[in-house]
């Protein structure tokens, strides 16, 4: 592992002279393409082939089902390695893609088909994320740390961006099999860069085996006497469950049926929210700003909820781009800081498990859309959005003061610098 560095000599590039992480960026990167590239492609999909909004959410909810089994994913990461782990996950993201590129070019593709085949890869996709945070705390130093998750999450910015844009644009012109095709590659291309990175040993490789349970155990007693991961796995839960459907499951409604536009339109939506993402990544990676990190996760987090009301009651598709670039800023300022709050102050030898709870959190995601569906249909999008965002400001306040001690003190171990 390369020394410490001081801060002030640190810059974006610092992460990249460890060899593992200039592996593993590209094939976060490819990956994180395909995934927006899938999400917009197949959400277009089944609400034009189905005209349903609850199949529309019921795919989007699918995605996240595999949250509920990531902690046992932190423990074979944390047994068998995470390299190896991370390759295996996407040799079968490819090979999903392959079936539905088969599927589509036998004109056999069905919206059923697209949910039980969303379901296969919902199961193990919540964990990527996961796996790439805890290779980047383990392979780099800590004074790197928030700047190396600044960089990581551009590629997933980055990819709302391009993925959203090329998704859209190649269904267009060529079909949801050409389209396919290239998520294909990208996939292929993903497995074969994640051979570089660093084969860094699962911290319970080297003890005397346990069951599965008592891993889990341990690292739930874990978490369950730290107020800092309990508090910062509350506010991911919360942002997931009251402030993501708005910008991730939702869009493809709101483009066709308030902003009256097609998959262009969508593919501008989406790239908006992404832009403002990456934006704050870059921001993020340059070292300049001495964070506060809880403190900026929840002001964050207030932020994102107040620009989700006001996205509520636009109508005008320039404002909606606007207020998502806006949107997108400000959730990156907020996930980041958390995710490197969890690190830091989690033992090395329990990050896989810890992290792998963490996703947990996502389920938030498909609990929070499958409640959208028959709320939009009877309230209206607006009025949804509404009681949504009130409900994550109040709730996010009243989490801030009930742990106060240990997220919102200056002098508390998660507001040392970053």
């Amino acid at each position: 592992m390369p020394s410490s560095q001081p801060t002030s000599a640190l810059n974006w590039r610092a992460p990249f002279r460890v060899q593992s992480f200039r592996f593993q960026w590209p094939a976060d990167l490819a990956a994180s393409w395909a995934f927006e590239m899938e999400s917009i492609v197949l959400g277009w999909f089944i609400l034009v082939e189905s005209g349903s909004v609850m199949m529309l959410v019921t795919y989007g909810s699918l995605q996240y089902l595999g949250s509920l089994v990531s902690p046992l994913f932190g423990v074979v990461c944390d047994r068998i390695g995470y390299r190896r782990m991370l390759w295996c996950t996407r040799a079968v993201y490819a090979l999903m893609a392959v079936t539905v590129m088969c599927l589509s070019w036998l004109e056999a593709l069905t919206p059923v088909r697209v949910l039980v085949l969303a379901a296969i890869v919902g199961m193990i996709r919540p964990s990527d994320q996961m796996m790439r945070n805890a290779l980047i705390a383990q392979s780099l130093p800590s004074n790197q740390l928030m700047g190396a998750l600044g960089i990581s999450r551009m590629t997933t910015e980055s990819a709302r961006i391009a993925g959203a844009l090329m998704g859209a644009g190649v269904v267009a012109l060529l079909g949801i099999s050409a389209a396919y095709a290239v998520i294909t590659v990208l996939y292929l291309c993903s497995s074969v860069l994640s051979t570089g990175v660093q084969n860094v040993p699962g911290s319970l490789a080297k003890k005397t085996p346990a069951s599965p349970l008592q891993d889990l155990n341990l690292a739930f007693s874990y978490v369950w006497k730290s107020p800092v991961l309990m508090g910062a796995m509350a506010l991911a839960f919360l942002v997931n469950m009251l402030a993501f459907p708005f910008s991730l499951g939702l869009l493809p409604y709101v483009a066709k049926n308030i902003y009256q536009t097609d998959q262009t339109g969508l593919g501008l939506l989406g790239a908006s929210f992404a832009l403002g993402g990456l934006l704050a990544s870059l921001t993020l990676s340059t070292h300049r700003f001495k964070l506060r990190a809880a403190r900026s996760m929840i002001m964050s987090a207030c932020m994102w909820f107040a620009l989700n009301l006001w996205f509520a009651f636009n109508t005008h598709h320039g404002l909606g781009m606007a207020l998502l670039m806006l949107t997108g800023f400000a959730q990156s300022w907020c996930m980041t800081p958390l995710a490197a709050v969890m690190l830091r102050v989690t033992d090395q030898g329990y990050r896989g498990r810890v992290m792998g709870m963490r996703m947990l959190a996502i389920w938030g995601l498909p609990i929070g859309l499958l409640a959208c569906g028959p709320l939009v249909e009877q309230l209206g999008f607006a009025w949804t959005a509404s009681v949504y965002s009130a409900l994550g400001i109040a709730l996010t306040l009243a989490m801030a003061l009930y742990w106060r001690k240990s997220l919102w003190h200056a002098h508390a171990k998660a507001n040392e610098a970053l």
